[in-house]
Formats: C-alpha cells, sequence, structure tokens
C-alpha cells in the first residue's frame, strides 16, 4: 500500500511539473534536401538535353527542366531555379520536308548558314522585345528526318553581341542533340 502512495505522489510532482508554467521547447525547422534531377527525367525532349553538357558548352546553369508534346513535336524548356530568363528551348518535330524546302520555306531572313550540322542549319539572333532580351536560334534538318529548333532567350539588359557570341556554343551544343533518341 505505501508503494502505492509512493508511486501516485511521484506521478502528482512529475505530472504538476508538467503544468502551464512549462516553456515550449524550440525544434528548428527540418533542413530542406537539394536533389540534382536530370534535364531528361522530365521526358519529351529534354531526354535529349543534360544540365552538365549545357553549362559546359554554353557556361550557363540551369536545373529545372519541363517537357511539352504536341502532336509530333516535343519540345524542352530549361531554367535556372525561379529564375525566368534566360531559358533555353529544344523544339523537335518530325517533318518529311527536304533541303531545298528548308532552305526556302523554313530558314529564316538574314539567317547565317551553318556548316556540320544535320542536312542543313542556319543561326540567327533577333533584337530584343518586351519582356525579354535578345534571341539566339541555331535551327537544323536532322539526317533522320527531323527539324530540330535550339533557342537562348536572354534576360533584359543583355547586349545583342552576347547573343551573337552565343550562337557558337548553341552549335557545338545542337551538335551533341542526337535527335533520333525521341
Amino acid at each position: 500500500m505505501r508503494g502505492r502512495i509512493v508511486v501516485a505522489g511521484l506521478t502528482g510532482l512529475l505530472v504538476s511539473g508538467c503544468a502551464a508554467d512549462a516553456e515550449p521547447v524550440a525544434v528548428p525547422p527540418p533542413v530542406p534536401i537539394a536533389v540534382d534531377v536530370p534535364a531528361a527525367s522530365s521526358g519529351g525532349a529534354c531526354r535529349l538535353l543534360d544540365f552538365a553538357l549545357i553549362e559546359q558548352l554554353v557556361k550557363a546553369r540551369f536545373d529545372v527542366a519541363a517537357a511539352s508534346e504536341r502532336g509530333d513535336t516535343h519540345t524542352c524548356v530549361v531554367r535556372a531555379g525561379d529564375a525566368a530568363l534566360p531559358e533555353l528551348t529544344l523544339s523537335v518535330s518530325e517533318t518529311s520536308i527536304d533541303k531545298t524546302t528548308f532552305g526556302a520555306d523554313v530558314v529564316p531572313a538574314k539567317a547565317t548558314k551553318v556548316t556540320g550540322l544535320g542536312q542543313q542549319a542556319y543561326r540567327r539572333t533577333a533584337a530584343a522585345a518586351s519582356g525579354h532580351g535578345p534571341v539566339a536560334e541555331v535551327g537544323w534538318l536532322a539526317t533522320d528526318g527531323r527539324l530540330a529548333t535550339l533557342t537562348w532567350t536572354g534576360a533584359r539588359g543583355t547586349e545583342r553581341s552576347a547573343a551573337e557570341k552565343l550562337t557558337a556554343e548553341l552549335i557545338s551544343l545542337a551538335k551533341k542533340v542526337d535527335t533520333r533518341a525521341l
């Protein structure tokens, strides 16, 4: 009996120590875990891109990719974190056009011919427009019956000369894109 009274008394003391006077214990928030996810995990044309290769050739680090497919066209847009610009877009479409048609109907006015990329290729830049900086673009008719375009859209304030220079890096990247993998 005495043992029960002692246990009851100790229980009462312990419970009273946890009364309203006790201060809450501060628990630090969990540390976010950063996970590197490959661009290819987004599917679509993103399967043809690799963040490390883009960084190596284009000298810009991207870590977010989004893919879209509509009919025979596969698209991938890559960006850096929450930044909307710059962005790099790859678009690949199945086509039955030939070199002559590509040159006459696809190559934009004032584009420069590119050698050593697909059956036929071009590069061009466009001036800054509302909401974004200059645009650099490389387009090509791949040897597997696909039409591909790599487009870099710069942030506001970027000089057009930087976009002109960037077309050389985009050509290097385009040469690494295997459109047959779609």
